[in-house]
């Protein structure tokens, strides 16, 4: 016998009532708080004061994205206070996007170059 959920039962709705009640979700200052410990802890105190230390890529309350060369440090907090910490490789997007940003740079250079060429500036 196939039977179909329609959503109309109320047992399912007490239920998810009785869990949203339950949970108490952290505010966004707390996970930001949270986060930077877990951030301090991992890297140590003076990871921004390093010079080939990591750049903030992304600076959320429950998410913030590290990136240093070619990875990726992801450090994000759910909705009960928990950090989950990971490590891995740019996306094929992030190393697309810095290849652009390099040829526009070199394409701007060039043709400021020409255009002084043009008004004798470079005589």
């Amino acid at each position: 016998m196939h039977e179909e959920w329609s959503g109309a039962s109320a047992q399912p709705d007490a239920e998810i009532t009785q869990t949203q009640a339950e949970i108490d979700p952290i505010a966004p200052g707390d996970a930001r708080r949270q986060i930077e410990a877990a951030m301090k802890a991992h890297l140590g105190d003076d990871w921004t004061e390093q010079e080939d230390g990591w750049v903030v890529t992304h600076d959320g309350d429950y998410f913030v994205r590290l990136t240093r060369g070619k990875k990726n440090l992801d450090f994000q907090c759910d909705l009960l206070g928990e950090v989950t910490i990971e490590e891995r490789d740019i996306s094929p997007v992030q190393d697309s996007g810095r290849l652009v940003a390099w040829s526009i740079l070199i394409a701007t250079l060039f043709v400021a170059f020409v255009i002084a060429q043009l008004a004798g500036a470079l005589n």
